[in-house]
């Protein structure tokens, strides 16, 4: 018997979010309509969760296609689990989303409505608005050239935010509400055409959890498959919430070995060996700052949390 061929299959890779998890999925399932006589499944791939997370799935969302793993193995292999147990239906499209995402009822709608406007677009993506109502800067970025690196390692994009020379990483001199063809858009949100997934192949399972997105993006490219952001559609990505802003040691070193692994992969034959170490080194340095600044920004919570109150 051939399985029934899917036009999307949404896939949320979930660690240790029960709740965040629960506000997605009821996001998901009162999207106000998905295409008429569209076929689509919801997997949510559970990576080693210690807390409510799989318990909460089965009892609230019987209708979700769960995986389960017993340890954490990283965003980029937990979606090709589900890519490759979806292979067999054929999707057309495949949506990777983030549990601390909630979709407006007509954004699913309206992404899929753009992706089949846009048959060279390989991966598309919205405009993710954070809690407090800020862009999240990586809904819409350029590939992290030696060139475009260093300007956002040094700070220098932060402080010329308007230079489409400085600010090329997150290209905050675009409007947030426009259309744009960029190098990537984010893994928090990103609709992908089962042709391309075919065509270019799964996530690289080197990048553990951060930059495989940019790979994927960078190798669809290659193959001359277009990555388009659409601002005019709008996601709430609850981006860090579950941690109060504090980012752990081993988020802290995966960023930045991330940074590592792309310039080896992508850059590294086409720069001369001096600034090759250079570029390693600079990246080496931030990272051991970026520890440096989390760990003095904790202890000073913890003695703002331990101190007495009153006179």
């Amino acid at each position: 018997m051939v399985a029934e061929r899917l036009d999307l299959a949404i896939v949320i890779v979930s660690y240790n979010v029960c709740a965040p998890l629960r506000a997605c999925l009821r996001s998901v399932f009162a999207s106000d309509a998905w295409p008429a006589g569209w076929r689509g499944e919801v997997v949510v791939v559970d990576n080693g969760s210690v807390d409510d997370s799989v318990a909460m799935v089965r009892a609230d969302f019987p209708q979700v296609a769960l995986l389960t793993e017993e340890r954490n193995r990283g965003f980029a292999w937990a979606n090709n689990l589900a890519i490759r147990a979806l292979a067999n239906r054929n999707p057309r499209y495949v949506l990777l989303l983030n549990p601390d995402t909630e979709l407006p009822p007509d954004a699913l709608r309206r992404m899929l409505e753009f992706i089949e406007a846009h048959p060279r677009a390989g991966a598309v993506g919205p405009r993710l608005v954070r809690s407090n109502g800020q862009l999240d800067l990586a809904c819409r970025r350029s590939f992290p050239s030696p060139a475009v690196a260093l300007a956002r390692l040094a700070g220098l994009s932060g402080l010329f935010p308007r230079s489409r020379w400085l600010a090329r990483y997150n290209l905050t001199y675009l409007d947030p509400l426009g259309v744009y063809e960029v190098d990537s858009v984010v893994g928090a949100f990103m609709l992908v055409r089962g042709e391309t997934i075919r065509d270019v192949g799964p996530l690289d399972e080197a990048f553990f959890m951060y930059g495989e997105d940019l790979d994927w993006a960078f190798r669809m490219k290659q193959r001359g498959w277009q990555v388009l952001y659409n601002g005019a559609v709008t996601i709430l990505h609850h981006k860090g919430a579950s941690s109060g802003g504090q980012r752990s040691l081993r988020t802290l070193l995966e960023f930045y070995r991330a940074m590592l692994v792309f310039f080896s992969k992508h850059y590294a034959r086409t720069v001369i060996w001096p600034a090759r170490w250079v570029i390693v080194g600079g990246i080496c340095l931030r990272a051991l700052v970026a520890i440096l600044v989390n760990y003095l920004r904790w202890q000073t919570v913890r003695r703002l949390i331990g101190a007495p109150h009153g006179g």
